[in-house]
């Protein structure tokens, strides 16, 4: 048993109980035997404790008998510190627009799903957390996904393969567009000149033209456009921003970001259902805006392998890589020009696009260097070098380092120097730069922010298009946003497939190379 008086009338008792195996608390690892210390506000309990128990003159003997995930979303806000080097810190999800209340029928907004594949049945069902919306149709050229999409939603709604019996229904106020890319510009066009506002699945655009195409039909329209990279309204990217902006990174001149996938879901090698054919799927309407073929399952499911209708790992991952690094940075424009490398591998299955890729995109006052590999599991870390940190995003976890930038004397090249020149030296940096008196140092620790348990980004998305709905606010990933993350994407494809450096053009609103 361990005791610490923490003021007069506040006494924590701790009893270590040494881990017998590697536990995780919001992925932080405590390995065997060690040390953890909690903070309740301004109450820290001191290392080792691991089982607590607080007393003070106001409150009774409380305990908390288990340090698991569940206690901790009941403490709110509050924070970890492993050890002496790091504190861990809950973040709070903001209430969604009309959580917890009636919403009035006038607030209600009706909205249909076109496209209902893995991506659009995400969405669907990321739908049930936002207050005050409903689904009142469903379109798919493959007719299964018509009862997936009703499962998804949790209820029957009104199924069709023909969009535009969708956007033709006065009942639907905006459109949910998860389709292959090829035939966003097509759909967003119609949707916007129908009067409805547009939820457009990441990236916006299958090509340069495209992607001025729809922001031409969004402004001329008057409606509201958010693209789907949910990283954007995530709580996790939203403390990156606020980090970012306060300074606390100092100068940051170089960002890198990864990608990694080690498995045939993540190269999009999907299974093909047993019912997939040219009587459940109408594939002369999935070619429109793609040259004409026989049919093939493969390019139906697969869809992202092929230049007709996706544009590979650039436009499936590059694209939340960036998104979420515009969003933190305050960036919202093309990068200068991009340089490629990489190559098809491993899934050499008759795919157009390569099994990894590497791209470095200049931007005016920061370098980015993504990556992408779809030969090894390593997950999708963002970095940000700063001259006074490094922050670094996994999942939703963010992490933030600070950099030992106190004053040093030097020790290297003085290596060179006769003895009494270096004490001489030595002597003269010691009088110029007085050490701080013991009570004054703080050593600076290692902060990690994470979301709760259950917290959902894309919920989150979602919710903050439908607000935009209402108050007709542009959101943060609008057209112009969306556009300009697009163009990153093809600018990496250009570079690679061309050899060549990509340069953005922005007179023009062409790539040039």
């Amino acid at each position: 048993m361990r005791e610490c008086l923490k003021s007069n009338d506040e006494r924590i008792r701790f009893l270590f109980i040494p881990l017998g195996m590697t536990n995780k608390i919001f992925g932080c690892e405590i390995t065997k035997s060690a040390e953890l210390g909690v903070s309740f506000g301004s109450s820290t309990l001191c290392p080792g404790a691991c089982h607590a128990e607080i007393r003070n003159n106001q409150e009774k003997e409380r305990s908390m008998h288990s340090l698991t995930r569940r206690n901790f979303m009941r403490i709110g806000a509050g924070s970890v510190a492993a050890g002496a080097a790091a504190k861990i810190t809950l973040l709070e999800p903001a209430a969604l627009w009309g959580q917890g209340q009636a919403v009035a029928p006038s607030d209600r907004i009706h909205f249909a799903s076109i496209g209902t594949g893995t991506r659009g049945c995400e969405l669907l069902a990321a739908s049930l957390a936002v207050p005050g919306v409903e689904c009142v149709a469903v379109c798919d050229l493959y007719d299964s996904r018509h009862e997936a999409a009703q499962e998804a939603v949790q209820k029957q709604v009104p199924a069709t393969r023909n969009y535009k019996e969708i956007l033709d229904r006065k009942d639907v106020d905006a459109v949910i567009v998860a389709v292959p890319d090829h035939q966003h510009r097509r759909i967003v066009v119609d949707a916007c000149a129908a009067g409805k506002d547009v939820y457009i699945e990441k990236p916006m655009s299958h090509t340069v033209e495209d992607g001025f195409a729809m922001v031409d039909a969004v402004r001329k329209g008057n409606r509201i456009l958010q693209v789907g990279s949910q990283r954007v309204s995530s709580i996790v990217y939203e403390k990156a921003r606020e980090l970012y902006s306060s300074g606390a990174l100092g100068d940051v001149f170089f960002i890198e970001g990864s990608s990694d996938r080690n498995s045939p879901s993540g190269a999009w090698v999907y299974p093909i259902p047993a019912d997939a054919s040219e009587q459940t799927i109408d594939w002369d309407e999935f070619l429109v805006g793609a040259p004409k073929r026989p049919f093939d399952a493969a390019r139906f499911f697969r869809w992202r392998c092929f230049f007709d209708y996706g544009e590979g790992l650039a436009g499936d991952l590059f694209v939340h890589l960036l998104s979420g690094i515009y969003f933190i940075t305050g960036t919202n424009e093309a990068p200068k020009r991009a340089q490629s490398s990489g190559g098809l591998f491993r899934w050499k299955d008759g795919r157009d696009f390569p099994d990894v890729i590497e791209t470095l995109y200049d931007y005016p006052k920061f370098r980015v260097l993504l990556r992408c590999n779809l030969n090894n599991a390593g997950g999708e870390p963002i970095r940000f070098h700063g001259t006074k940190g490094t922050m670094e995003i996994i999942g939703q976890t963010l992490t933030f380092t600070p950099q030992d930038t106190s004053p040093k004397p030097e020790t290297y090249s003085t290596k060179g120097w006769p003895e009494r020149l270096r004490k001489e030296y030595l002597a003269q940096w010691a009088a110029e730069h007085p050490q701080p008196a013991p009570l004054d140092f703080q050593a600076e620790e290692a902060e990690t922010f994470t979301a709760p348990q259950g917290y959902s980004d894309v919920s989150a998305h979602e919710a903050n298009f439908f607000t935009a709905v209402r108050t007709r606010k542009p959101t943060i990933e609008n057209e112009e946003f969306g556009n300009h993350a697009a163009i990153g994407c093809h600018l990496a494809n250009y570079a690679y497939f061309k050899n060549t450096i990509a340069t953005w053009d922005a007179a023009a609103k062409t790539i040039r190379g």
